[in-house]
Parts: structure tokens; C-alpha cells; sequence
């Protein structure tokens, strides 16, 4: 399998393990992990997606992450995928677990935060091939940015619960 995943029902509960692409063209729904970043002055870190992506290319997201490896924990995934992405090791909070309709396939969405220090502000090499551009925002700048950018639109149904589930995260 190019990318075995876990085929979940609508409670989450483990149906099989099965390729991601089989999950998503089917819409089987899987599990992914994604982490919401912010530093110490509660600012949030935005980013484009590279053009040649294959989904959402040159959209901007507010948050981090991917599938869920097969036996592997939400939060185990959202750290891996900050490391594969970011190039730094930090620890993620869990804040919320929902079904997500998708805008291309339906999936068990584990939302993470992530409070940078300055080292691991400092530490970020970004993996082109997943981030083709990165600021860290304040959120009247966030907010501004959600109004004229074009955001993947799950992303920012997430950050929304993210907001309303779980404050401010301070």
C-alpha cells in the first residue's frame, strides 16, 4: 500500500486499513491530524500551499497536518506532521475531534494547538514542497487575511470550532 490508513465509521471506531486514495475517492471516512500554531505573543502561523500541490494548490491554511498513520494516535500524528513540515519538535494540545464533511472526502478530524517558544519560532525550516510561503499573524491580520485570501475551505471550518471549542488557547 502507497498510504495505508485506518477506514473509520461515523463514531470513529476502526473498520480496516486501507489506501488513503481508495478512502478519499470512495468516501470512506479515515483519520487526520492537524495542529493550530501560535507563538508566544498569540500570533498565528499562516501558510500557502506550494501551486503543484495536488489538492488546494496556492490556498493558504491555517493549520498543520495529514493523515493518521495506521495504529498511531491523533496526537502522535500532529507532532510528526508539525516535524515533517516544519522542521521542529513541539508539543501539541488536543482541542477538539469532529466529523468533517470534507470538501473533497468526509474524515475524523483530531485539531491540535501548538505554542511555539522563540527557539522553535527561530528553528523553522519549512519543507517546500508542503509550504510555499509562512507568516505568523495577529488575529485582526488573520482575520483580514480570511476576508481577501483564498483559504482550503476545511481548514477554515476547523479553525472556527477551534475558536468557539476552545478559546483562545492562553
Amino acid at each position: 500500500m502507497r498510504e495505508p490508513v485506518e477506514r473509520v465509521d461515523e463514531q470513529d471506531r476502526v473498520l480496516g486499513v486501507v489506501e488513503r486514495e481508495d478512502a478519499i475517492r470512495n468516501r470512506w471516512p479515515h483519520r487526520v491530524a492537524t495542529t493550530i500554531c501560535r507563538d508566544e505573543a498569540g500570533r498565528f502561523l499562516v501558510y500557502r500551499r506550494p501551486d503543484g500541490a495536488s489538492r488546494f494548490p496556492g490556498h493558504h491554511e491555517v493549520m498543520f497536518g495529514g493523515a493518521v498513520e495506521v495504529g498511531e494516535s491523533y496526537e502522535a500524528a500532529a507532532v510528526r506532521e508539525l516535524t515533517e513540515e516544519l522542521g521542529v519538535t513541539v508539543p501539541v494540545r488536543p482541542c477538539l475531534t469532529f466529523l468533517c464533511a470534507g470538501a473533497i472526502s468526509p474524515y475524523w478530524l483530531g485539531v491540535h494547538e501548538a505554542v511555539f517558544p522563540a527557539e522553535a519560532v527561530a528553528g523553522i525550516s519549512a519543507d517546500p514542497a508542503e509550504v510555499a510561503w509562512y507568516a505568523w499573524l495577529t488575529p485582526a491580520e488573520l482575520a483580514e487575511a480570511f476576508r481577501r485570501w483564498p483559504f482550503v475551505p476545511d481548514g477554515r471550518e476547523a479553525f472556527d470550532r477551534y475558536l468557539a471549542e476552545c478559546g483562545d488557547g492562553r
